[in-house]
């Protein structure tokens, strides 16, 4: 069945691709818009249908999770832990972001005429002040956050929720029955949602190159090369440190993770995956407990593809602009991300964000993110993949230093 749906998603992916770019040849730029739009709807649908599980499934599976722990020191060690990891990869991502773009210098001679240095580019980056960041972070309501998918905040209200049932005596019983049963149900709507993946994941690819067509990705083949190259680069450094500290058997895991990664990157979303890759980090073996906590704080803490993203597209708008950033200028930058990177979650094209931010903290034409807004999606398409990777590397990390890796359990041979 697992190779079956595989074949069925890269099905998908090419013939997408293929029905976009007939769209594109055969139809006016407003036919194609049509078109477009028609198919964003099944796209639509089926993002809607994600946002749907997530909320409910990150409440129940960290709640089960952290309360199946031994104690408040175990919670603390495990976040310690997962946190001390995070903070690492990230700074990581960052400067292998930031070397690359010195390396290739893809804005260097671009044959782009950059747009004027005070056109608008549409973004709003109010919201990615510190006092905003941080207040943010607590919830006013949880009903709120769930009904907004606020994933950062679903965690902090879990976090307590799941720390309080582990402190009392006998585990809240009624309660850890309700917890467990909502994550079980969720589960399999979840089974349910995956089964109309292919069928959303042609429509996204279709109606991308009936509008933009196969053209875009010629003109920007240096900007998104480059990208692709320093994502290949920080793949091969996570799994290979993965590999140094929990085995050769984490080479298992990348494949068990073939699936939510491939439908990161043709859905553009993270979320998207979110499900599936839970349930591929308990089948590979990593504990329920530990895939349950640190999952869901990857997803707001652990963003390593859209880090890079940020600091390579970053410079990228300055090199088009002949703008040359100083040393303690791009270490200033490095931290300022470390910070604005932790709002992503929960925020639409979260990385044009964060990017508009930084521009304009240092005084950047703005009007940049204009120029790579033709390929954005393309880029979103390969880190939210990385994104799935980088966060399954960190489970399996963080199973291994708790000794909570177990033995996979062998499924009966089909006749």
């Amino acid at each position: 069945m697992n190779r079956r749906f595989t074949i069925f998603i890269v099905s998908a992916m090419v013939l997408g691709v293929l029905v976009g770019w007939i769209i594109n040849q055969v139809a006016t730029p407003e036919q194609a818009t049509t078109w477009a739009g028609n198919l964003s709807i099944i796209t639509d649908v089926f993002l809607r249908l994600i946002k749907m599980i997530i909320a409910p499934l990150v409440f129940s599976t960290l709640v089960a999770g952290i309360a199946h722990m031994e104690d408040a020191g175990a919670i603390g060690r495990v976040g310690v832990k997962t946190m001390g990891w995070f903070i690492t990869a990230s700074i990581v991502s960052l400067l292998l972001g930031l070397a690359m773009v010195h390396l290739l210098q893809p804005g260097s001679g671009l044959a782009l005429a950059p747009p004027p240095a005070d056109a608008s580019a549409g973004v709003d980056v109010a919201k990615f002040t510190l006092k905003e960041f941080v207040t943010h972070i607590v919830p006013s309501s949880i009903f709120d956050a769930m009904a907004r998918n606020e994933i950062l905040q679903i965690v902090v209200f879990s976090v307590f929720v799941g720390t309080a049932v582990a402190a009392i005596d006998d585990r809240a019983p009624a309660v850890m029955v309700i917890v467990e049963q909502i994550a079980a149900i969720m589960l399999k709507v979840t089974g349910y949602v995956m089964k109309t993946a292919p069928l959303a994941i042609f429509a996204a690819l279709a109606a991308t190159i009936a509008t933009q067509g196969p053209g875009v990705l010629l003109t920007y083949a240096k900007f998104v090369g480059g990208f692709y190259l320093s994502l290949a680069l920080l793949w091969s450094l996570l799994i290979g440190v993965c590999v140094l500290i929990v085995g050769k058997r984490v080479l298992k895991l990348m494949g068990a993770i073939r699936q939510p990664a491939l439908l990161a990157f043709s859905t553009a979303s993270s979320e998207a995956a979110y499900p599936r890759t839970l349930e591929e980090l308990q089948k590979w073996g990593v504990s329920r407990r530990v895939a349950s906590f640190v999952l869901p704080l990857g997803y707001s803490f652990n963003l390593d593809g859209s880090m890079m993203y940020c600091t390579f597209a970053t410079l990228f708008i300055a090199q088009i602009y002949g703008i040359e950033m100083s040393i303690a200028q791009q270490v200033t930058m490095l931290l300022l991300l470390m910070v604005t990177s932790k709002g992503m979650a929960g925020v639409p094209r979260a990385s044009l964000v964060v990017i508009a931010a930084t521009l304009a903290y240092f005084d950047l034409p703005e009007a940049g993110l204009l120029v790579i807004l033709a390929v954005d999606h393309l880029l979103d398409m390969g880190r939210s993949a990385t994104n799935v990777v980088g966060n399954s590397v960190a489970a399996a990390v963080v199973a291994k230093w708790e000794n909570q890796i177990e033995e996979p359990v062998a499924e009966p041979a089909k006749i």
